[in-house]
């Protein structure tokens, strides 16, 4: 029996932004708020239909991509149905969409995986458009798309990247398709005239040859959108996360560790003699001595002894080693197994 509905999630680029850590792991599966990327925007389609029958498309990257994210969701969300596409050439979204074709059948809902987006789910499948694109209006909409929008509120085109700010009304990289066939005769006929970017095929691009025949193209603004496409970003969202309804009750260590709210501290951590937040996510296993500890993200099995870290995001299984919590404030990048004494 075929789905209600699929949820695409293109996930095979890089990470190039997001180094150190997507030389040992792809992107989706870096921590922030005690879970992963990908467990976050999984969670983030709680607002469907319970009684809709969902699948999942995941496109990923191969090596990295290919064999981690199969056995993390084998291992955390064996419940879900996986179909696995790997994209090998980095050519873009569209080429992404193609080489899951096979899976593209009846209503989508395409999400970008470094994309957590707060939207209302609830009417999908929704026969009546053609289509939906979640948007928010922000300042500087230049790194971004945009939509152009007709007299009659209706989606005219998709603009990629637009060099004027005159449009501020940004696609957030979540797309509904009430027939997946449509869109991917439109990627065919993209193809065809070989519409592209800077040598990359882009999705919008797509969807502007969708609206030439499908032109029920609707909006709908989001209440949130987080990014963890860089360090930055993904330190911001981290924030957000734990300051609406992600942190934990860290309150059974010992009088010589201070918690400053919010912070997510994972159970099995070991904390002694130490200020951790705020704004902070420990992962399992981490050992923290005699050191402070703000705005950061610490991956699992992190060791710290005499640090003052703040800005940081540390791979799993890092040690690091300072001059004390009164020493000058340190800012880290550091991907999984490395080792600093200070």
């Amino acid at each position: 029996m075929a789905p209600d509905l699929r949820i695409v999630i293109p996930m095979a680029g890089w990470g190039t932004r997001m180094r150190p850590h997507t030389w040992s792991k792809p992107k989706p599966l870096i921590s922030l708020a005690g879970q992963t990327c990908l467990d976050h925007l999984l969670d983030s389609f709680d607002s469907l239909p319970r009684s809709l029958q969902v699948e999942y498309v995941f496109i990923v990257s191969p090596y990295l991509g290919e064999e981690q994210i199969p056995a993390y969701m084998q291992a955390h969300h064996p419940q879900l149905k996986v179909h696995y596409v790997v994209q090998s050439d980095m050519r873009g979204q569209s080429d992404a969409l193609y080489l899951a074709r096979r899976s593209l059948q009846g209503p989508l809902l395409v999400v970008y995986s470094d994309t957590l987006v707060e939207a209302d789910f609830s009417s999908l499948p929704d026969p009546s458009v053609d289509g939906i694109a979640w948007v928010k209006t922000v300042d500087d909409p230049r790194r971004f798309g945009v939509l152009e929008l007709g007299a009659g509120g209706e989606i005219v085109r998709l603009i990629e990247k637009p060099q004027s700010l005159d449009n501020k009304l940004v696609l957030v990289g979540c797309y509904y398709f009430h027939s997946g066939e449509h869109l991917v005769a439109a990627i065919q006929e993209q193809f065809r005239r070989d519409v592209k970017l800077k040598g990359e095929y882009f999705l919008a691009d797509a969807i502007n040859i969708l609206l030439e025949t499908q032109p029920r193209f609707s909006t709908r603004q989001v209440g949130n959108w987080l990014d963890t496409g860089t360090i930055a970003a993904t330190l911001e969202t981290n924030r957000y996360l734990l300051e609406h309804g992600r942190e934990n009750a860290a309150s059974d260590f010992g009088e010589d560790v201070e918690i400053v709210r919010p912070v997510f501290v994972h159970p099995t951590a070991q904390v002694t003699g130490s200020r951790l937040g705020p704004h902070v996510s420990i992962g399992p296993g981490c050992v923290i001595r005699d050191s402070q500890v703000s705005n950061s993200i610490l991956e699992e099995e992190v060791s710290l002894e005499a640090v003052n870290l703040a800005g940081s995001l540390l791979g799993s299984r890092v040690e690091v080693k300072g001059l004390g919590q009164k020493s000058e404030l340190t800012r880290l990048n550091l991907g999984d197994d490395c080792t600093v004494d200070m």
